[in-house]
């Protein structure tokens, strides 16, 4: 029997134990959980694996290793034996080793406290369940998963089983993240109506063909690659460079483009703070060599979230694209602004380079902030003085991301972007993503949680049906 077989004949036992079902209406997933108190006792250091330790999978073990919280016991990738995985490697020889996760989980569940996904967009969601199945707390990047089903499954999952989880947006422990709740409490941000988030800088598919009329033809598979296991749930495709060794961000079938890389590092803390949720409508703007395969050169989304909670209505409008720089309020500055530009119609000024980042418009005042954990600034500078010099400290960081999650395994912290904060702001993303890959308006009942203007956008919410052999993840 191959190991697929003896991996999915195992996950069905544990499965088909329960008597239940894996769907987007509900979920029952058996496990070692214990509901009421952490896997790891507050003095005990946290039993880790790490499934993809190569390039940002690889920096997240070292991050983790870092803090000192951490046993690592066992290592994933699907190719072990490619350069970019060595170093990861020759840290922790004593670790099993593994190519396959399906194989990890059978062999060591009972060793492993916490694991951490930093693999392909499309892998997230399989690994995670597969975690969540054995009651093992799960690290897993940005965003969630590809499609809005899978993280609706991954947050249902988390919530029942009481899982420790968090999401790889960095910021979210930083002190964007502190100075924004602080300043929110305060008052100093209320009556949102708009925000602009923007990522201009070049992708790894500008300058690609974007009247390609097949995805790219075989190439031989690495020897050390396993293919089939790094496809995973998605559709199949024959191996090619371009789809490997994070070349899979640009397509559509594994990744999220420069919304899902980084609208999480952008827009976090005013999806949280705001109380966002998920928006009513999203519309492509503008869509430069719009192609069915991968992402446009440039897309501007206009995400319209509604009145809550008291708050106004929100219009929040994504520009990603060398020549898609969006336009800055006046009083913006000029560290980053080409002088030789003139003001435009409105008063505003087109910015020749902006780096990643947002404005945030009130009835009130403008602000202005960066990507990651960089903080505001009210524009234009001189009002800030006055306005700030009496508000409340902005408190630090008692951990960073990744000790924050460890802390929280041992039970001495919460998470600060676990599955039920991450999920919804990820979910996001998939829509937006879904709005740029059809080309289409999208009308979305937040409540239904369906799109209800276009049937085959509504059906692809699910995604395409699981690649046969892993539909046990979405059907138990």
């Amino acid at each position: 029997m191959n190991r697929e077989n003896i991996s999915r004949r195992s996950f069905l036992k544990r499965s088909l134990a329960a008597s239940a079902a894996l769907t987007f209406s509900g979920l029952y997933i058996p496990g070692r959980v214990r509901a009421s108190s952490p896997l790891v006792s507050a003095n005990d250091k946290v039993n880790i694996a790490f499934i993809g330790i190569g390039n940002r999978g690889g920096e997240i073990a070292k991050e983790l290793y870092k803090t000192g919280l951490c046993n690592v016991v066992a290592l994933c990738d699907v190719d072990m034996g490619a350069k970019h995985t060595q170093e990861v490697m020759s840290m922790f020889p004593k670790a099993e080793k593994f190519q396959d996760f399906r194989q990890m989980f059978d062999k060591m569940a009972g060793k492993i406290d916490a694991v951490t996904v930093g693999v392909p967009d499309h892998s997230h969601f399989p690994i995670t369940i597969e975690a969540i199945s054995h009651g093992i707390n799960v690290y897993v990047e940005k965003p969630m998963a590809r499609t809005f089903n899978e993280i609706e499954l991954m947050m249902r999952a988390a919530k029942k089983y009481k899982v420790v989880t968090q999401m790889g947006n960095q910021g979210h422990s930083e002190a964007n993240y502190f100075q924004f709740k602080t300043w929110k409490d305060a008052g100093i941000i209320k009556d949102v109506t708009a925000i602009t988030a923007h990522m201009n800088s070049a992708r790894r598919w500008h300058g690609w063909n974007p009247h390609i009329k097949h995805m790219p033809m075989g190439e031989p598979v690495p020897e050390t690659l396993d293919w089939d296991t790094w496809i995973g749930v998605a559709e199949y495709n024959d191996y090619n460079h371009d789809y490997h060794l994070g070349q899979w961000r640009c397509w559509y079938s594994y990744g999220m483009g420069a919304l899902g890389d980084w609208g999480a590092h952008i827009l976090d803390t005013a999806h949280e703070f705001l109380n966002l949720g998920l928006p009513t409508e999203v519309n492509p703007l503008y869509l430069k060599d719009h192609n069915p395969y991968f992402y446009p050169m440039s897309s501007t989304l206009l995400f319209r979230f509604p009145e809550r909670d008291g708050m106004p209505a929100v219009d929040v409008t994504w520009y990603d694209g060398l020549d898609n720089i969006p336009p800055v309020p006046a009083n913006f500055g000029t560290s980053e602004l080409d002088p030789n530009i003139p003001t435009v119609a409105g008063g505003k000024i087109q910015p020749a380079k902006l780096n990643p980042g947002k404005e945030i418009y009130t009835k009130t005042l403008t602000f202005k902030g960066g990507s990651h954990g960089s903080t505001l600034s009210i524009i234009p500078d001189g009002k800030e003085k006055d306005i700030v010099k009496n508000l409340p400290e902005v408190s630090k960081s008692t951990s960073n991301h990744y000790a924050n999650f460890l802390l929280a395994c041992q039970g001495k912290e919460e998470t600060r972007s676990p599955f039920h904060i991450a999920g919804p702001l990820s979910q996001v993303f998939c829509l937006g993503v879904l709005s740029q890959r059809l080309n289409r308006k999208l009308v979305f009942d937040r409540d239904l949680k369906q799109i209800t203007n276009d049937p085959e956008a509504n059906r692809m919410l699910v995604g395409l049906p699981p690649r046969k052999g892993w539909e046990d993840y979405y059907r138990i």
